[in-house]
């Protein structure tokens, strides 16, 4: 009991903490990384995650007297990943692939993205209640709030969904 009064158990347990937090965070961006391919960040991040990834878990069990290690670690771990989703957003680094479907108001979400700059591909469908357009517009993650702004405004009830992708080559981007 002892142990969890000293001011170097809880220092220690605070330094695999923020440990944690930065291999965990660099660990959930360089998986991002992957997956869009970028090769070289994922490299860079996956050598300095390594290294203070065995750092925390070396101080760790070297020092299993101090449960507040592993609880330092569980939390660094958890907090870590948060961060790190956080961070992603921020950077807002990739590309999104809408799909819009509007029973009514197609032709206006397209013209107001087009206004906005923004590539529309149109489609003709068929939902549960009849003819519905159904648009594609790939664009920047950055611009996501704008694009989901614009559809918004134009059609409030429109269908939109969103994933990553990774265009391949040519068609129109916004400069």
């Amino acid at each position: 009991m002892e142990i969890l009064l000293s001011p170097q158990a809880w220092l220690a347990a605070l330094t695999i903490f923020c440990l944690r937090i930065g291999d965990m965070s660099m660990d959930t961006i360089r998986v991002l990384f992957v997956v869009r391919g970028r090769k070289g960040l994922a490299w860079m991040l996956g050598f300095i995650e390594a290294i203070i990834y065995l750092v925390a878990i070396s101080t760790v069990l070297t020092h299993l007297d101090n449960p507040l290690n592993i609880v330092g670690y569980a939390a660094g771990f958890a907090t870590g990943n948060v961060i790190g989703m956080l961070v992603d957003d921020r950077m807002a680094i990739g590309h999104l692939q809408y799909t819009i479907i509007s029973s009514n108001l197609g032709n206006c979400i397209a013209e107001k993205l087009r206004e906005s700059g923004f590539g529309v591909t149109e489609i003709s469908g068929r939902g549960r209640d009849g003819t519905v357009a159904m648009l594609h517009c790939g664009v920047m993650r950055k611009d996501r709030e704008r694009v989901e702004a614009v559809v918004r405004e134009a059609d409030p009830e429109a269908f939109v969904s969103a994933e990553e992708m990774r265009p391949l080559r040519r068609g129109f981007w916004r400069a």
